[in-house]
């Protein structure tokens, strides 16, 4: 029987060139958990500032607030699951899906500075994104 060789799908933490993909999923995991934890505390008064229901912005930061937790676990194991990684990039590009087609189908009555909102953190979940790829790459 033959042995079949796979491609390794960690990347080794002293590789330099993970650094960027180690920044990348900290810095995703600090403005998610930010956001997060605002949207949880304030969901009620910022729900009418931004025009998105309580009930919407409620589940959104648990959400918010768990992944980045996520992130931050995966960022500081001492070596990077690539599967992962690459299904964080998948969250991610869903997230900024999901912000254009809320925004675009109308699915709540979003205020101008709800709709100025979703689309700063869709580029910033873009952003990280394409840092996220690039450090991907290198490592």
């Amino acid at each position: 029987m033959a042995a079949i060789a796979t491609a390794p799908t960690t990347t080794a933490n002293s590789n330099a060139e993970a650094k960027l993909l180690r920044f990348a999923l900290k810095l995703d995991a600090v403005a998610s958990g930010a956001i997060g934890l605002v949207l949880l505390a304030v969901a009620a008064i910022s729900g009418s500032m931004f025009g998105l229901p309580a009930a919407f912005l409620v589940p959104v930061g648990a959400f918010l607030a768990v992944f980045a937790a996520d992130l931050l676990y995966l960022a500081t194991r001492p070596a990077l699951n690539r599967t992962v990684v690459i299904a964080v990039m998948v969250v991610n590009v869903a997230w900024v899906v999901a912000s254009a087609e809320m925004l675009i189908a109308g699915w709540f009555p979003v205020s101008g500075l709800g709709t100025a909102f979703v689309i700063f953190q869709a580029v910033g979940v873009a952003g990280f994104t394409g840092l996220q790829f690039a450090g991907l790459r290198k490592a």
